[in-house]
């Protein structure tokens, strides 16, 4: 069976086409504009790839109801609607790819494979937010975490570089691209992780601010009568490293950082503080840690963002490999050879995992 995975992300819709032993047979990178998917240039990519049997989309927000993958109907789809001003900088995009595909393979199944899914694991402690019992129930407001897809096959690379069963090991995985995120995974399953509700908790991020003191927002929204939607534009849009470096590209605030700049330099400190402090939380939520793994585009092409986060967690029994970090090619090893803790970094395939997904939910 050859699965077409489809990722909508902030800035664009990535395109692969897999068989059953995970071969990529066509994979394409089509530019996004906000709330708007090129059905033309979609459409010419599906006549290149071929015969397609199923497809299988990365939704970010599935609720608390879609768990696994699911086959998507018109109950479904009214279902990830509902939830779609939770994940505005991918929801959208991710349905109105899925809605143009049903209608230039119509029969083919399409299947939801929800970023949220790998978290629903997480115990009651990790979870609760510490708000009044009715307004969790009546909104069913929780931690749900996100980048599922990735933390889950990056989890599960790391064990098979160890030479270890995933369910045997400790894992703070590290999914570091314009949206950042950590998971705890212990024996195979997420039991913490930085994002919450939304995807705007956690992590420093290109453009999202990461967890801010609430406080802060209602002092914005009472005293300085900052409306609600520029609040939501300013955390989605205009904060992470580009509030405060200037640029959302981590390339070019390391760049910056070389040349003396000093909001570069602020960018970064803040940057790499928030990601320390993260990976501890998340060591401590699982007693304790086997591997250290960093992912997506950040995590994979800057290894100085690697070697500076190992540096500040010695205490873990982390370390970064200088000769090792700066010549690794993915998927490798970068931890010092005599450290107890193992550090990989690992290429991003969430089209792996939703493939395998796909498998799951058709049988």
């Amino acid at each position: 069976m050859r699965v077409l995975a489809v990722n909508a992300g902030s800035s664009s819709l990535k395109l692969s086409l897999l068989d059953e032993h995970e071969h990529l047979h066509h994979a394409a990178d089509i530019p996004l504009r906000p709330g708007h998917v090129d059905e033309a240039a979609l459409r010419a990519e599906l006549e290149r790839g071929g015969q397609v049997d199923a497809v299988g989309h990365r939704i970010v927000h599935g609720g608390s109801e879609l768990v696994d993958p699911t086959v998507i109907d018109a109950a479904v789809l009214r279902q990830l609607h509902a939830l779609a001003d939770l994940a505005p900088l991918h929801q959208p995009a991710a349905l109105g790819a899925l809605e143009i595909i049903a209608r230039l393979l119509p029969g083919v199944l399409q299947v939801g494979c929800f970023d949220t899914a790998f978290h629903a694991s997480i115990p009651a402690a990790a979870a609760t937010y510490a708000l009044p019992a009715e307004w969790r129930t009546r909104w069913d407001i929780r931690r749900f975490g996100f980048h599922g897809l990735s933390h889950a096959y990056a989890s599960t690379r790391a064990a098979e570089l160890s030479g270890r069963a995933v369910e045997a090991m400790r894992i703070v995985t590290c999914h570091l691209g314009a949206g950042a995120s950590l998971a705890a995974v212990a024996e195979g399953r997420s039991v913490d992780t930085t994002m919450g509700f939304t995807p705007l908790e956690g992590l420093v991020m290109a453009t999202r601010s990461g967890s801010v003191d609430p406080g802060l927002l209602l002092w914005l929204a009472d005293h300085a009568r900052v409306p609600s939607s520029e609040l939501q534009d300013a955390l989605e849009h205009r904060s992470g490293l580009l509030g405060l470096a200037g640029s959302a590209r981590m390339e070019a605030v390391l760049a910056a950082e070389q040349g003396g700049d000093a909001r570069a330099e602020l960018g970064v400190s803040v940057y790499l503080h928030r990601l320390r402090a993260g990976i501890a939380a998340m060591a401590s939520a699982m007693d304790g840690l086997d591997a250290l793994v960093f992912t997506g585009g950040v995590g994979e092409n800057a290894p100085s963002i690697r070697a500076r986060t190992a540096d500040g967690l010695g205490f873990l029994g982390a370390a970064v490999a200088t000769d090792r970090n700066s010549a690794a090619k993915l998927d490798a090893e970068i931890g010092s050879v005599d450290a107890p803790v193992r550090v990989f970094a690992i290429r991003a395939r969430e089209d792996i995992e939703i493939a395998r997904g796909v498998r799951r939910a058709l049988g």
